[in-house]
C-alpha cells in the first residue's frame, strides 16, 4: 500500500525504471497550467509552466520576456497598449 500522502489524485504517477530492472511508481506533483494573457487570454510564448520552486532556480531572462509588459500580456495586447498610452501623452 501507498502512504497516504501519495493516494491523492493531485499527485501524477510518473513509473520509473530502477537499476534492478524493476518499475516503481514515483509520484510527482503536476505541472500547472501555462500563463495566459491578461487582456485576450492567449497562451503566452517564452513564460515557463512550471512550478514556482522550480521557477525560482531559472534565471531571470529565462522566467519572462525582456519587453514591456512581458509575462503579462501577449505581444499583440502589449504593442495595442503601448500604442494606446502614446496617444494619450501626444494629446
Amino acid at each position: 500500500m501507498t502512504k497516504r500522502i501519495h493516494r491523492s489524485r493531485s499527485l501524477r504517477k510518473v513509473f520509473k525504471k530502477v537499476p534492478g530492472g524493476s518499475l516503481k511508481v514515483h509520484y510527482e506533483q503536476k505541472n500547472p497550467s501555462k500563463a495566459h494573457c491578461a487582456v485576450c487570454g492567449k497562451p503566452l510564448p517564452g513564460v515557463p509552466s512550471k512550478r514556482p520552486a522550480e521557477i525560482k532556480k531559472l534565471s531571470k531572462t529565462e522566467k519572462r520576456p525582456s519587453r514591456p509588459f512581458g509575462g503579462m500580456l501577449c505581444s499583440a495586447c502589449a504593442r495595442r497598449k503601448i500604442i494606446e498610452q502614446n496617444k494619450e501623452n501626444l494629446l
